[in-house]
């Protein structure tokens, strides 16, 4: 499966950043919040380490330190759980999004994430 879109790219263009192609057998954090509809949907990218993308996405306000709060999915299947994040997944590290009910959509990017 060719996980890398077009809509990736434009999502990349619009905010002005590096397309920075995805790996779908890398690992993406996902919380059952997320999973269960909670919204918004909200995405960060640490750097890719070992099997794992740096994506970790949870739904509602809060973030949480449990280390049960994410659980590890394959990239390849984002568009099964969550179709509505992928275009947001070729962000390079140290990008975050937020999304909402009604095409609510923040993009934004926070270096922090590069050394945490």
């Amino acid at each position: 499966m060719d996980f890398n879109t077009e809509e990736q790219k434009l999502i990349c263009l619009k905010y002005n950043t590096e397309y920075y192609a995805v790996d779908s057998e890398l690992k993406i954090g996902i919380s059952k919040g997320a999973l269960a509809g909670v919204m918004p949907l909200n995405g960060l990218r640490h750097p890719i380490e070992g099997d794992t993308s740096g994506w970790y996405i949870w739904g509602g306000e809060e973030f949480s330190d449990d280390p049960d709060f994410f659980l590890p999915f394959h990239l390849s299947h984002i568009t099964e759980i969550l179709p509505r994040i992928a275009k947001y997944l070729a962000l390079p590290p140290g990008w975050r999004f937020l999304v909402a009910p009604h095409d609510y959509e923040d993009v934004w990017y926070e270096e922090k994430l590069l050394s945490l």
